[in-house]
């Protein structure tokens, strides 16, 4: 028998999947975007970027913006009755 795969990333295939459309490089603009402290954000994965892709427990997640941390955002996710900090890359953001 084969044993199932448990990695990071299973059960993600339609989340990581760019329509036909949106697919090629991401824009600078979106790279270079910038946030000020205690904006909503939408925390929308790019599945081009493979750096820095958070647990898909999070995706399309609403979060507010913590701090910035080198080129990252520490942002803030309510999750059933615990918030849980992450640290996200501008280009899986989506101001809201």
């Amino acid at each position: 028998m084969v044993k199932r795969s448990h990695g990071p990333q299973q059960k993600t295939r339609k989340k990581l999947t760019k329509k036909p459309r949106d697919k090629g490089k991401v824009s600078v603009v979106k790279q270079l975007q910038s946030f000020k402290e205690g904006d909503m954000v939408m925390i929308k994965v790019e599945p081009s970027v493979k750096g820095n892709v958070i647990h898909r427990r999070f995706m399309d997640k609403t979060a507010t913006v913590i701090e910035k941390k080198g080129k990252a955002y520490r942002v803030r996710v309510k999750q059933l009755n615990k918030e849980k900090d992450l640290y996200v890359l501008p280009v899986h953001l989506v101001r809201l």
